[in-house]
């Protein structure tokens, strides 16, 4: 077991969506090559300012660059030592589980364990027919894809028949998980219950992105995963694994932060001409002002979402320049994020687990001792596959966990 690195409570880092995009206050786009070099540039310094998790999308379409990322990060590994590197997100629906398997498990060998991956569906219909599904069956695609993987990182010999792709018949996995555990995973969703729940059922991680939407939306999603995880067995709503998203823009004066992003944010792909920065910022946890203000609102997230394991910030979007990017990342790391870990310390039940990583994961595993790591699956029970509040829906949720499982 190489990696040995440890972050008591939570985790913090940055996250990428890997968008190419106009600088809008001089017009210049940068080149995909350059763009590429400027996120590793940006990787390396996260891990310099002392954050823990770089995490990146995955997107096969302009303006977005990132459609390997597997890639990416183990070249990115093997310029860093500590950092964990992450997926925002791996899409379970349009690539085929095998080769989430195989892709990620060598990650795991190549970083010494300093890997997990975020699960989703994506946010580009197109995607699904370029890779040769339908997106009308996104929903029992991740359902059953899921399942396939869960198995192939847990037995060495899978066989396996499904509704999406074509049989297994003995089939083993290679390599096999780095200290026969399996990466970490979260399943990221912004809207949709039956990804909770999957979550729930699995005992594995739920992300909720949080940057397009208001506190309570966000809220009812992690309320239903952590009342399903404990539902599932797997520990009390409270031990439920969370991560969340954010996105901030600081500057030592506030007023000076809000006139250096207006015009990124008045432009970007994503709501440039829509609410103003003003509204958007007042409906969503989007901060733009004083490391001060970045601290005071997202050390009240725990009062919304309760004790989580994991925050990441988006500061790297909207055609901001590498050494603004990089400006930002001096701030997050040495003015925001130690008085976070610090504040989110404060009164953390001893119940509630550390954020998962893989050391404490094969701890947890092999030595029976690590009562506050997250182990994913590890208390799942097949008596309660079908038991689901979502049975009656297009895409059951628990009834389908179970699709072709002949686990021991």
């Amino acid at each position: 077991m190489s990696e040995s690195t440890t972050w008591p409570g939570m985790q913090f880092g940055i996250f990428t969506v890997s968008d190419i995009t106009e600088d809008p206050t001089n017009g210049t786009t940068p080149s995909e090559a350059e763009k590429i070099r400027n996120t590793i540039t940006v990787a390396k310094h996260a891990e310099e300012v002392g954050l823990d998790v770089f995490a990146l999308g995955e997107h096969h379409n302009p303006p977005f660059w990132s459609s390997s990322p597997t890639t990416t990060l183990a070249y990115i590994a093997a310029q860093t030592e500590r950092l964990v590197l992450s997926t925002a997100t791996t899409l379970i629906t349009t690539n085929d589980p095998v080769k989430i398997a195989e892709d990620f498990a060598m990650l795991q060998h190549v970083s010494g364990g300093r890997v997990d991956l975020m699960l989703g569906r994506g946010n580009t219909g197109p995607v699904y027919p370029w890779f040769g599904k339908d997106i009308r069956q996104g929903l029992p695609l991740a359902i059953e894809n899921y399942n396939l993987l869960h198995r192939l990182w847990r037995e060495d010999v899978v066989d396996w028949e499904g509704q999406f792709r074509t049989p297994l018949q003995g089939f083993t996995s290679t390599p096999r998980p780095l200290d026969g555990v399996a990466p970490f995973v979260w399943h990221g969703s912004i809207r949709t219950p039956e990804i909770a729940e999957q979550a729930a059922y699995y005992g594995d991680g739920f992300f909720a992105n949080n940057i397009f939407w208001p506190k309570e939306h966000y809220q009812r999603l992690i309320a239903l995963y952590r009342q399903r995880y404990a539902h599932y067995g797997h520990g009390t709503p409270e031990q439920a694994i969370v991560g969340l998203g954010g996105q901030v823009f600081m500057a030592a004066k506030s007023q000076d932060a809000v006139s250096q992003f207006r015009p990124y944010f008045d432009n970007a792909p994503v709501y440039g001409h829509g609410p103003s920065l003003e509204d958007f910022s007042e409906m969503t946890p989007l901060t733009v002002g004083s490391p001060q203000q970045v601290i005071d609102r997202y050390a009240a997230m725990r009062d919304y979402y309760g004790d989580y394991q994991r925050q990441l910030f988006l500061i790297d979007h909207a055609g901001l320049p590498l050494k603004t990017v990089l400006e930002q990342l001096d701030i997050l790391g040495g003015d925001v994020v130690p008085v976070l870990r610090k504040e989110l310390a404060q009164n953390r039940p001893a119940e509630v687990p550390d954020a998962p990583t893989h050391a404490g994961l094969v701890t947890a595993a092999y030595g029976g001792a690590a009562p506050r790591q997250a182990v994913p699956g590890a208390n799942r029970g097949d008596n309660l596959v079908g038991d689901s509040p979502y049975q009656d829906t297009p895409a059951p949720a628990g009834a389908a966990f179970g699709l072709g499982r002949k686990e021991a």
